[in-house]
């Protein structure tokens, strides 16, 4: 039996729907929600994912402001700048698009942007926050992973989840974030051996690894819930997933697409810690 798409596109659609009403009343109230974009250097793939930020910002009716840098800015310029954006009541989120030149540190300028401005979720004490099940801004992507299961409505407590892959942005926070949610979490990467030994003990599993169709149907429990955080290029320049889908697409419950699954979550996710930004600063506006 087929699989069941998580279709991320049409959750998305709907999130954003609700974010535009919410942008509506928020800007009837006097407070646009604003963020600000800052693009060091001339990275195409970073520029793409710029472009496609500001266009979905303006969709739902939000001010989006690009800033921009060369590749050989001084570290404390840009920082300078960051701090700039901390005082600025127009802007509600500060995001720094990733990678950096190698000159600048990614720690430094993460810490300096102000964590109620943090929609990234990347900063220190969000991300402490998260592991200590606190109100936060939370990482988007694993936050989108998380909002696609919970619309799907698929049981997260009590279940094994494994997950493939330890970056700081995706594989460490979904776990945090499904253990937060009762489940029991495996963490796997390349120093595990006999991978396939935990993924097929998997009841939701999270591909976050970066390598094409590296998980096939052997590595899989029947009836699983498979997330594929993975965006890469099979052997005809074709995106694809670090999942096989053709592979296990009639051996799993759920599963998510490449492209058309996390993705679209992931900018989702972004609007809406910038739209909870706005909101946290019309509530403290409205209590002083």
């Amino acid at each position: 039996m087929a699989a069941t798409i998580i279709d991320g596109k049409e959750i998305s659609a709907l999130i954003r729907k609700d974010l535009e009403k919410e942008v509506a009343a928020l800007t009837e109230a006097g407070i646009k929600p604003g963020l600000a974009v800052i693009l060091v250097g001339n990275n195409s793939a970073s520029r793409t994912y710029v472009t496609s930020k500001q266009k979905s910002c303006k969709a739902i009716g939000m001010e989006s402001l690009l800033i921009e840098f060369p590749e050989d800015v001084e570290e404390h310029v840009l920082l300078e700048k960051i701090e700039e954006l901390n005082e600025q009541k127009n802007i509600h989120g500060i995001l720094v698009q990733l990678p950096l030149p190698a000159h600048i540190s990614d720690e430094k300028v993460i810490e300096t942007i102000s964590p109620a401005k943090d929609v990234d979720g990347f900063h220190p004490i969000n991300i402490g926050k998260m592991m200590t099940g606190q109100e936060t801004f939370l990482p988007c992507t694993p936050f989108g992973v998380l909002k696609m299961l919970q619309y799907m409505q698929i049981s997260i407590a009590g279940k094994h989840a494994v997950i493939v892959g330890r970056s700081n942005i995706v594989g460490k926070p979904a776990g945090q974030l499904l253990l937060n949610e009762h489940a029991t979490v495996t963490y796997c990467h390349s120093k595990t051996p006999d991978l396939t030994a935990f993924t097929k003990e998997a009841d939701i599993l999270i591909a976050a690894v970066g390598r094409a169709k590296m998980i096939k149907s052997d590595d899989i429990k029947e009836g699983a819930v498979v997330i594929d955080v993975g965006m890469n290029r099979d052997e005809n320049g074709k995106l694809c997933g670090d999942v096989d889908f053709e592979d296990v697409k009639e051996k799993v419950g759920y599963i998510t697409p490449v492209p058309g699954g996390v993705g679209p979550m992931t900018i989702t996710m972004l609007l809406y810690n910038t739209v909870k930004s706005a909101k946290n600063w019309q509530n403290n506006r409205n209590n002083n």
